[in-house]
């Protein structure tokens, strides 16, 4: 009779100290930081991705916090001071900081790192399987951005600005040109893709006053661009140009968020919703999953979508646009391009 209650009284204890442990991990305070080599109130990839993460964060119940505008010699060391404070998740929004992440996640193993933009490669190369991929798809990217720029465009020349020339910006070129030729063909005409243009970094928004005059200069009527801070100063140019002309004629197609109103010559936004895959790899890392894998972001996962249009969009091209979006949904967009 003792043995028995000794055995279950030592099977309470045990329960004890697991529910304890349990409540303890369940009142552990989970915290992500971010790293940003531009603003987050850049009004454009910066603020975007931030928000992204507050609102994952807000969902996930998780603390966070940024060190934004940053050069990327302090890649690393924003982030290992991060690590070093006991941080669960490094959020790196961009392929720019691959390098860096990968350095910090050998050495310290027991932290997840998600890396937006970052190459599908990229995990498997990661010494500890501590790291995961978000990736937007470029060519959807694109194509939701070219099929607008195709129906929109008066000059028949449209513009794309870079902040580097990374894998994923060049696929978002890719797509942005064969969208726009391919829905111009449709409407009986032709489009002209000036050549890609990189400022060297996504915080210079002077370069990208610069770039966007030189691209209108060349006929550029509608502008799409991956370059965060540039991008905003690619709208300062456009919209200067706009004013002095004494007409909204040439157009912007934001991203990474719905930013419809932030400038006049805005016409739609190619919308990511980050946060969602920021909120996936959140629960991931509670439940001990996190790391070695790429996170794809589509149309047809609702990770990718368009924004509100602005009343310079005539209702003819709405509808057509909308049944391209469709199309790109249903994997039928282009496929007869190649008869």
């Amino acid at each position: 009779m003792k043995k028995a209650m000794a055995l279950f009284l030592a099977g309470l204890a045990a329960v004890s100290v697991t529910a304890a442990a349990a409540s303890a991990e369940e009142e552990k305070d989970l915290k992500v930081a971010m790293i940003c080599d531009t603003s987050i109130k850049d009004g454009g990839w910066g603020t975007a991705c931030y928000n992204a993460m507050v609102e994952a964060a807000g969902e996930n119940g998780w603390s966070y916090e940024v060190t934004d505008n940053i050069g990327q010699e302090e890649y690393y060391e924003a982030i290992s001071a991060y690590c070093e404070r006991g941080y669960d998740m490094i959020y790196a929004p961009g392929g720019q900081y691959t390098d860096a992440v990968l350095t910090a996640a050998e050495e310290y193993p027991e932290i997840a790192f998600a890396l937006l933009n970052g190459a599908a490669t990229v995990p498997e190369k990661a010494a500890n399987g501590n790291v995961t991929s978000l990736l937007p798809d470029a060519q959807q990217i694109g194509w939701i951005a070219g099929a607008l720029a195709g129906l929109m465009t008066k000059s028949g020349t449209i513009a794309f600005i870079g902040g580097m020339e990374l894998d994923t910006t060049l696929g978002k070129y890719a797509g942005y040109g064969e969208a726009a030729a391919y829905v111009a063909a449709k409407e009986g005409k032709e489009v002209k893709v000036l050549d890609p243009v990189y400022a060297g970094a996504f915080d210079a928004r002077d370069k990208g006053v610069e770039l966007a005059e030189a691209m209108i200069d060349e006929g550029a009527d509608v502008f799409f661009g991956d370059a965060s801070a540039v991008d905003s100063g690619a709208r300062q140019a456009i919209d200067a140009a706009n004013q002095a002309a004494g007409e909204v004629a040439i157009y912007d197609i934001a991203q990474p968020a719905d930013t419809l109103g932030q400038n006049e010559c805005i016409i739609c936004s190619q919308v990511t919703n980050n946060a969602a895959m920021i909120s996936i790899s959140m629960q991931a890392v509670e439940a001990g999953s996190f790391g070695g894998t790429t996170m794809y972001g589509m149309l047809q996962n609702g990770a990718l979508s368009a924004g509100e249009m602005s009343d310079l969009v005539p209702e003819d091209v709405r509808e057509k646009y909308q049944a391209y979006l469709q199309q790109m949904i249903d994997g039928t967009f282009m496929e007869d391009a190649a008869a």
